[in-house]
């Protein structure tokens, strides 16, 4: 075998592990979540049940649905839940690339990223989902019994939670943007009103088609930038060698 070829081996046989790893936590987490599965999907449906009219309640019209939603709740919570050790593998496989001044910088941006991540889903499901569940289920017209699926519901959250959670990611690339070298802190504020159109652009595709819940996506995407922006002038500045 090539010396060449030798390396590569290598850095795939490492990231096969690391996937490795990576599935069987998540894995282990979802055995460990898989009993409170049901009760899990009540506290995710709760802010729905409020608005609801007395009269109505979340139904579900597959037949596998009460056992399937559930499951994709449990498996999709492990997976939120092992966001840490997730970009721990991560940054573990791509470290030995990394100079000792970029390595000490990685360690604040891991513990940002994943604080940000989950932020951004309390956010969603706190703030986000009370205010557009509630105007939802009163725009219905009159005659219309609200009377949501529970797979439905879920699809609806999670894709909810992914877009806000990664939205909060905002200030980590705005600040990866300035490090690498990518662009500047003067060019991205000459870049700020089309950011900020690009935000509600975002708004728009990532959540339901309502104005509420696009501007309580675009509003935090903005301010989030302006974050990135004023914690990017805390980066050590880079020598002529590096």
């Amino acid at each position: 075998m090539d010396d060449d070829q030798q390396p590569l081996i290598s850095h795939l046989v490492e990231l096969r592990d690391r996937l490795l790893r990576s599935v069987l936590v998540v894995l282990l987490v979802a055995v460990c979540l898989f009993p409170f599965a049901n009760d899990l999907y009540i506290y995710l449906s709760e802010p729905l049940l409020r608005h609801l009219p007395e009269t109505s309640s979340m139904i579900a019209t597959e037949v596998a649905s009460p056992f399937l939603t559930p499951f994709k709740l449990t498996l999709s919570t492990a997976i939120m839940m092992a966001v840490p050790f997730l970009l721990y593998q991560l940054w573990a496989f791509i470290a030995p690339g990394l100079y000792e001044h970029e390595r000490k910088l990685v360690y604040p941006l891991l513990f940002a990223s994943t604080l940000l991540f989950f932020l951004g889903i309390m956010f969603a499901f706190y703030v986000v989902f009370p205010i557009v569940l509630g105007f939802l289920t009163q725009a219905a017209p009159e005659g219309v019994a609200v009377m949501t699926d529970i797979s439905s519901y879920l699809d609806f959250v999670l894709k909810l939670f992914f877009a806000f959670g990664l939205a909060f990611e905002v200030p980590i690339a705005t600040v990866l943007l300035v490090w690498t070298g990518a662009s500047s802190i003067e060019s991205l504020k000459q870049k700020r009103p089309y950011i900020i159109v690009g935000a509600f652009v975002i708004g728009m595709l990532l959540t339901p088609p309502d104005i509420i819940s696009q501007t309580l996506l675009a509003v935090p995407v903005w301010l989030l930038f302006e974050l990135g922006l004023l914690s990017a002038r805390w980066l050590p500045k880079k020598s002529q060698e590096d």
